[in-house]
């Protein structure tokens, strides 16, 4: 294993722990991803974030074949297809997180933009899309093209009653964007009902422009 393999080994397990402690992830919940130059790193299946030994997370080749370490997460199609279909991707985080969690399973909520973009700390980090995925059974891998498809234009999508899935590229950016997502339902559902003002198309646009 490189030196360089070894602190991103380490910045993961630190992050994840950082997760976990402040509740963005519990049990065995929740997973982490990292592409490196040949291969990936993903978070062992029953793992918890806040438990992680950087020795036994499951390395992945290029085709995200098993390598070494320990099984990886039975949601490995979710990381896949955001991998596959945005090259930019270099890390992939899903949570259960609370708040996110809670907007996934309202019935009315919005399938393209189920959190409204109320500030521009959210649209920095998510983009301008949030897609809903509709319901599947966790593990299932017919997710995988339906998360395929929304990834190709979308950073992130929510998963119906189930979670956020959160790419960027970088890991740090990754965990930084999966906490501002919950961060973002947590104040559309606080707001919930009111009068709001969400930010216009030309402010997003203008965000976009900036730091898209």
């Amino acid at each position: 294993m490189s030196d360089g393999e070894g602190a991103i080994r380490a910045r993961l397990v630190e992050l994840g722990a950082s997760l976990f402690a402040r509740g963005f992830s519990v049990g065995s919940a929740g997973n982490i991803s990292v592409r490196l130059d040949d291969g990936y790193l993903i978070t062992p299946t029953n793992s918890s974030l806040g438990r992680l030994d950087p020795a036994r997370l499951a390395r992945l080749d290029a085709d995200f074949r098993h390598l070494a370490g320990d099984k990886p997460s039975k949601e490995v199609f979710m990381h896949r297809a955001f991998y596959r279909a945005r090259p930019d991707a270099q890390a992939v985080v899903h949570l259960h997180s609370t708040m996110a969690t809670a907007i996934a399973c309202l019935a009315d909520a919005d399938p393209e933009n189920p959190i409204p973009p109320l500030t521009p700390y959210f649209v920095m980090r998510i983009g301008a899309r949030l897609p809903l995925i509709p319901y599947f059974r966790p593990g299932d891998p017919a997710m995988e093209p339906a998360i395929h498809a929304a990834a190709l234009t979308a950073r992130a999508v929510l998963l119906a009653n189930h979670g956020p899935v959160v790419s960027a590229a970088s890991l740090s950016d990754a965990v930084h964007a999966a906490e501002e997502l919950e961060e973002a339902a947590k104040l559309a559902l606080i707001l919930r009902g009111t009068n709001t003002r969400a930010l216009t198309p030309a402010q997003i646009a203008d965000l976009l422009g900036t730091f898209g």
